[in-house]
């Protein structure tokens, strides 16, 4: 009886044994058979849209050929045009970030493109980067630089003389503290890092110039902001200007005329007629903010208007490359002032999205600019009177996509940031493949 029962045990373990051995053999092959050598051959591909395009955060124009001109998209990598608009290249999708904060061409040497990852606004849906990029071919190919925790880049400023000595202002992390931030510098075309001005861990740097007349003279702005769930916190005590005259070394502080007590976010732009001249727009306290002029190279301000926007989104100031009184700042409107900063209005914005964040005026003929907004690139040729829209740029940023069951294509939906929700195919049995006409409003 012990044996049979032996034998009975024996043949139930190895059954087991054999059925769980099948199993494991059977998972094996089933995923075996979903590997990655099954998608291979798969690959994504663009259906748009492009019929509202998205936030531009920056532009970078060759001086040499305004046709050729670099776009920064905050939530879409960076695009290149040699045919001033005609047509858009992505030339950033195998980098790091999607995010991008700023551009620039090297006026040294046009080939030579740096970009800052890290959108630099402060907004809920802010995305981060992964440091600084540099290509040397005309954007062609890229290589990570370095200052990977920076997270958000406010500004690059190329030393017109000295194509190896660049400067980064580095915003930082804005869910947290710490991370790279303050002002860095390079002396060897990126290779090495130093920081050159810090403030705090809580404080980061939004924007860095160069005098044109002379490179050893730099202004820094410095911004202390964080982003809660709760809430944003837009200011305090570590808000300033600064300025040095020896190339980074060491830096003042510019106080006089300027607000005192917590300060938010300060745009800063140097006149190109007369760089004595600097405009800054300031967020303080009420009645203490506003736009302020100096026209002595920073040693006093005085405060020519009440005028301010928001650090959150905007608070970028841009000066004619012609007239020394004529500025513009960056808001829901595109303002300009054309007495040096004491009365603003609006350009003109008909039949153009809002929401404006980058600007370029030709220097050859300031009735041309380009504006990059929420909704993409618009460009004048009239100083605002009639804009064009490059409706070729599909950079729309979507905060969630749903499918149907449509066929003989399925349709894709989405819920779009500023640009509504909108429904377009997967694809179309036309040989132009899906285009702009193709998609719709779900809703207005």
């Amino acid at each position: 009886m012990k044996k049979i029962i032996l034998i009975l045990v024996l043949f139930t373990l190895h059954t087991a044994a054999t059925a769980q051995k099948k199993k494991e053999q059977s998972t094996t092959t089933k995923n075996e058979k979903w590997n990655s050598d099954l998608f291979k051959g798969l690959a994504f591909r663009s259906i748009g849209p492009a019929l509202t395009s998205g936030r531009i955060a920056d532009f970078a124009v060759n001086p040499n050929n305004h046709k050729e001109y670099f776009v920064a998209s905050a939530s879409g990598g960076v695009w290149k045009t040699s045919n001033a608009g005609i047509t858009y290249d992505p030339v950033f999708d195998n980098e790091g970030s999607y995010s991008i904060g700023c551009v620039r061409i090297d006026p040294n040497n046009t080939n030579v493109i740096w970009v800052g990852s890290g959108e630099n606004n402060n907004q809920r849906s802010v995305a981060y980067g992964d440091g600084v990029y540099k290509s040397i071919d005309g954007g062609k190919s890229w290589k990570n630089m370095g200052l990977k925790n920076s997270e958000h880049t406010g500004m690059i400023a190329i030393d017109p003389k000295n194509s190896d000595i660049v400067y980064v202002a580095a915003y930082g992390p804005v869910w947290s503290a710490g991370g790279d931030r303050g002002i860095y510098k390079t002396t060897d075309g990126g290779k090495t890092w130093k920081q050159i001005l810090f403030v705090s861990e809580n404080t980061g740097f939004n924007e860095i110039h160069i005098d044109p007349r002379n490179s050893n003279i730099l202004y820094a702005t410095s911004h202390q902001r964080r982003r809660q769930l709760y809430g944003y916190v837009n200011g305090g005590p570590e808000s300033f200007l600064f300025k040095s005259v020896d190339a980074g070394t060491t830096w003042d502080t510019l106080k006089t005329g300027l607000p005192d007590g917590d300060k938010g976010r300060i745009g800063l732009a140097i006149s190109p007629v007369n760089p004595d001249y600097i405009y800054a727009i300031i967020e303080a306290g009420p009645k203490k903010g506003g736009v302020f002029r100096s026209v002595n190279r920073g040693a006093t301000f005085e405060k020519m208007c009440d005028n301010t926007t928001s650090g959150n989104y905007y608070q970028e100031l841009f000066c004619d490359p012609k007239d020394v009184n004529k500025v513009f700042y960056m808001d829901f409107w595109i303002n300009v002032s054309l007495d040096g900063g004491k009365t603003f209005k609006k350009i003109g914005e008909k039949y153009k999205h809002v929401d404006n964040h980058a600007l370029w005026i030709d220097p050859d003929d300031t009735q041309h600019i380009l504006s990059g907004c929420d909704g993409g690139i618009y460009e004048t040729w009239d100083n605002g009177s009639n804009w064009q829209f490059k409706s070729n740029l599909p950079v729309t940023q979507f905060y969630k996509v749903a499918l149907d069951n449509d066929s003989p294509f399925y349709n894709v939906y989405g819920g779009t940031q500023d640009n509504h929700s909108l429904g377009g195919p997967s694809r179309t049995t036309s040989a132009n493949g899906i285009s702009n006409a193709d998609w719709f409003f779900t809703q207005e």
